[in-house]
C-alpha cells in the first residue's frame, strides 16, 4: 500500500496568459477547445466565468502590471464536478466584490460590478483561496474558482 494515495493526473494542462485584457479572448478560445465534446451549455458558462475571472485578476491584481500573468487551470475536482480556477500574481490594493451598498435604481445604470454576480449565477459554486495559505505569504497570489457539474458520464463526450 503506498503511503500517497494515487492522484489521477490532471486531464488539461493550466495555462499561462500574459496580464493583458487583449488576451481573453485567447482564454475564452483556449478553454473552448479545452471543452471540445462536452454540453454547450457548461462551455458556456465556463467560458463567461473564467473570461469574467481573468479579467479581475488584471485589473485588481499584479497580473495586470507589466510583465504580469494570469494561469488558468482546469481539472475534475470530484466525481462529477469540473473546476475551473485562475490564480493572479498577487495583491495590489483594490480587489474585487460585489457592492453590497447599491439601490435598485444604481444597479439599473452602474457600469460595474456585475461580474461576480454572473460567476454566481453561472456555477454551481465559487469562491477564493490564497496560493500559498500563510499570513506573511498573502501577496503572493489567490486563485479565484468556479464549479460546474458534469453530464453523468462525468466527461461530457
Amino acid at each position: 500500500m503506498a503511503i500517497v494515495p494515487h492522484v489521477s493526473p490532471a486531464r488539461w494542462r493550466a495555462r499561462i496568459y500574459p496580464g493583458d485584457l487583449a488576451h481573453t479572448g485567447t482564454v475564452r478560445a483556449d478553454l473552448r477547445a479545452d471543452l471540445t465534446g462536452f454540453p454547450a451549455d457548461l462551455v458556456e458558462a465556463a467560458v463567461l466565468c473564467a473570461s469574467e475571472i481573468a479579467a479581475n485578476a488584471v485589473e485588481h491584481t499584479r497580473s495586470g502590471d507589466p510583465d504580469g500573468r494570469v494561469l488558468r487551470a482546469l481539472f475534475v475536482s470530484e466525481p462529477g464536478v469540473l473546476r475551473l480556477a485562475v490564480v493572479d500574481d498577487g495583491a495590489r490594493e483594490s480587489s474585487p466584490e460585489i457592492p453590497a451598498d447599491r439601490t435598485p435604481q444604481e444597479w439599473l445604470t452602474a457600469e460595474r460590478g456585475r461580474g461576480l454576480l454572473m460567476v454566481a449565477a453561472l456555477a454551481r459554486a465559487w469562491g477564493s483561496y490564497p496560493v500559498v495559505p500563510l499570513p506573511f505569504c498573502s501577496g503572493l497570489g489567490t486563485a479565484v474558482w468556479a464549479e460546474f457539474p458534469l453530464p453523468p458520464n462525468g466527461d461530457g463526450r
